[in-house]
């Protein structure tokens, strides 16, 4: 069950970025409330004003923003999140989780959330088969951070293979397994 659940969706500059619109309109469907923190690179994908609409809260992208009302917003972003989850994760946003490293308002707020955390790789095969983004996941999963296995297929660079991120209706059954697992 996730109404009334405030839920962080992170989301980083895989091409994959564009899914994670249909996936913040999902958890809104059913209740949830969505925080959407954007990398940078991602603005380059998706423009933020897509999930501001969809969520209707602003969409967060630079941790110094001093256009809110004063609080530290990655920490009470962090503090009030019942579940984080990154959609679409790319490599470089999973090895910053894995190395606890922190220099936007993504990764910041990721680390200090001490909520259920999810991460759903999307990139290319080859750079998800790489032994060092195998070592971070691992990592990750080590720091007890759920990684969902990314789905099979063509990817957007023409190659086929493993590095999808999955459709939103698949990652709304995974949240709703783990919040489920909670209440």
């Amino acid at each position: 069950m996730i109404k009334g659940k405030s839920i962080v969706l992170g989301v980083s500059g895989s091409i994959a970025a564009y899914k994670a619109a249909s996936l913040t309109s999902l958890l809104i469907k059913n209740g949830a409330e969505v925080n959407v923190i954007m990398t940078k690179n991602a603005t380059n994908i998706i423009n933020p004003i897509t999930f501001e609409t969809l969520s209707g809260r602003k969409c967060y992208v630079d941790t110094f923003d001093r256009n809110f009302e004063f609080n530290v917003n990655h920490v009470s972003l962090a503090k009030k999140a019942d579940l984080f989850v990154i959609a679409p994760a790319t490599a470089n946003v999973i090895a910053k989780a894995a190395s606890g490293l922190c220099d936007d308002m993504l990764t910041t707020t990721f680390l200090a959330a001490k909520c259920r955390k999810m991460i759903f790789p999307a990139m290319n095969t080859a750079m998800y088969e790489n032994p060092v983004t195998q070592d971070n996941i691992e990592k990750c999963r080590h720091y007890g951070i759920i990684v969902s296995e990314p789905a099979e297929g063509h990817l957007a660079c023409g190659d086929s293979g493993k590095g999808k991120m999955p459709e939103a209706e698949d990652i709304l059954r995974q949240i709703l397994e783990v919040l489920g697992k909670e209440c």
